[in-house]
């Protein structure tokens, strides 16, 4: 398990420090940087399959259409996910991003009850009513669901689901994911060059390099999520999995200069204390195993 939790909390690490990017390229339409996202991960992953020599998957995938379905449905749920974390980014909504990665690892919770048979312990159900009473007081506040929230932590919840039960590997997947988006991707940027909206054909050779380099920065973090969402449970996803929300909210408040009044403040804590909750029951549960 130990080489799962080194890949998860990379992956972790490198999203919570994501907005520091998509601040770079703030110029360009959210829309347009998921295109870049998914063409140049594309570009990047099939390079490097090439050079290992690792496709003779690709011709098995004609004999199965079930898996191909399968990734099919993880690519979009990974656009749509892709999709309104950079529109939320722009539009100065860090604080709301992060809330739906605080609220993730109590969802991994229940889809592993609900898909996987996985059983919550008490502890876990508690920790799972404290957060939902957090959202619960958050929607009350704003007097509307928190929806960039609940729409990430669903669609990344879900892909991760996908992503665990998988036959193909982790490079593998993301190779299939991004490939079946690629055509609409270059499709869409080729219809923006040729209507005059693209950003890209525009921009600076900065903003360019920022582009391409979408490649690497998008699949390196999937690639070690994949990997390690494979090796351990979602339960102990969900507790490294507030790594990455704790650091877009200190980015949001203290670098970008969102505001958070204390009455919203109170349901963070409230899903703050249902993570900690979440933590020391699974910890204290890991003692006295081990004894």
């Amino acid at each position: 398990m130990q080489p799962g939790i080194l890949y998860a909390t990379l992956a972790y690490v490198a999203w919570g420090v994501f907005p520091l990017y998509f601040h770079q390229v703030a110029s360009v339409p959210a829309l347009e940087v998921v295109m870049h996202r998914t063409l140049w991960s594309m570009v990047l992953l099939a390079a490097v399959l090439v050079a290992r020599r690792q496709l003779a998957w690709v011709a098995e995938l004609r004999r199965q259409p079930r898996v191909v379905g399968a990734f099919l449905l993880s690519a979009l749920l990974l656009s749509v996910n892709w999709l309104l974390y950079v529109w939320a980014v722009h539009h100065q909504h860090v604080v709301d991003a992060s809330l739906g990665y605080f609220i993730l690892p109590l969802v991994n919770v229940a889809m592993g009850f609900v898909f996987l048979h996985e059983r919550p312990r008490p502890g876990q159900w508690a920790a799972l009513a404290v957060a939902a009473a957090g959202v619960l007081w958050l929607t009350v506040q704003a007097g509307r669901l928190p929806w960039i929230a609940l729409v990430l932590a669903v669609t990344f919840g879900f892909y991760g689901l996908l992503r665990k039960t998988a036959v193909l590997g982790a490079m593998e997947g993301l190779a299939l994911e991004t490939a079946l988006l690629a055509p609409l991707a270059v499709g869409g940027l080729a219809w923006l060059a040729f209507t005059g909206q693209a950003a890209w054909t525009q921009a600076d050779a900065a903003t360019l390099g920022w582009l391409v380099a979408a490649g690497p920065i998008t699949a390196i973090p999937l690639l070690l999520f994949a990997a390690g969402a494979r090796r351990i449970p979602l339960a102990t996803m969900g507790v490294l999995q507030y790594i990455s929300p704790s650091l877009q909210f200190g980015l949001g408040v203290w670098l970008f200069g969102e505001e958070v009044q204390p009455a919203r403040l109170a349901g963070f804590m409230l899903i703050w204390g249902a993570l900690v909750l979440y933590t020391l029951e699974g910890t204290w549960k890991r003692r006295r195993a081990a004894r």
